[in-house]
């Protein structure tokens, strides 16, 4: 009696920590952002952290699209990837530390490399979040993620007043702006 009951117990337990593991991946599953919190006015260093390709198929290219109030972009170098910056003009000027500024990076892409479904790695840029951002805001940095053979998997959702990322398949990575140090 006491086997029986023991083996039911540790097989509730079992299935429990199995439900929780899968629920912890899923909300892992996204592509997020090292570092959540940022001030405006300050340069912030934004690494975005890949935890799995398209449907099983590895990541070959990463595009991220450079919000409005970002300026002064630069991708960090990453072994066996070309880099890619696309570069247009602002819709405002903005002050670099007393150079207005009119153009610059909207959008970077990581191509030319593979990363494994079954691999983690990060990409880096450095940037410039202008005063003209608000604090107490969340910035969201729109990613398109391909692999072969057309998958892609599209984290560009940008929560709607009153949501939260949580709320979404597929959300855009965002870091929360604070107030100037």
């Amino acid at each position: 009696m006491f086997v029986h009951r023991f083996s039911t117990r540790l097989s509730t337990l079992v299935s429990t920590a199995a439900l929780v593991a899968l629920g912890a991946s899923a909300a892992s599953a996204h592509i997020t952002l090292e570092t959540q919190q940022a001030p405006v006015a300050s340069t912030y260093k934004a690494v975005f952290r890949v935890g799995h390709g398209c449907e099983g198929k590895p990541t070959i290219k990463v595009r991220v699209r450079i919000p409005d109030g970002v300026i002064a972009v630069k991708p960090q170098p990453k072994a066996g990837w070309k880099i890619e910056k696309v570069k247009g003009a602002y819709d405002k000027a903005y002050d670099y530390y007393g150079t207005p500024t009119t153009e610059g990076v909207k959008e970077i892409v990581w191509s030319g490399g593979s990363l494994p479904d079954d691999e983690y790695d990060e990409f880096v840029l450095r940037a410039y979040l202008t005063g003209d951002l608000k604090a107490d805001t969340t910035l969201y940095f729109p990613v398109v993620q391909e692999c072969p053979d057309g998958a892609v998997e599209r984290w560009i959702e940008i929560p709607a007043a009153g949501k939260s990322a949580d709320d979404y398949e597929q959300p855009a990575p965002g870091v929360t702006l604070l107030p100037k140090k």
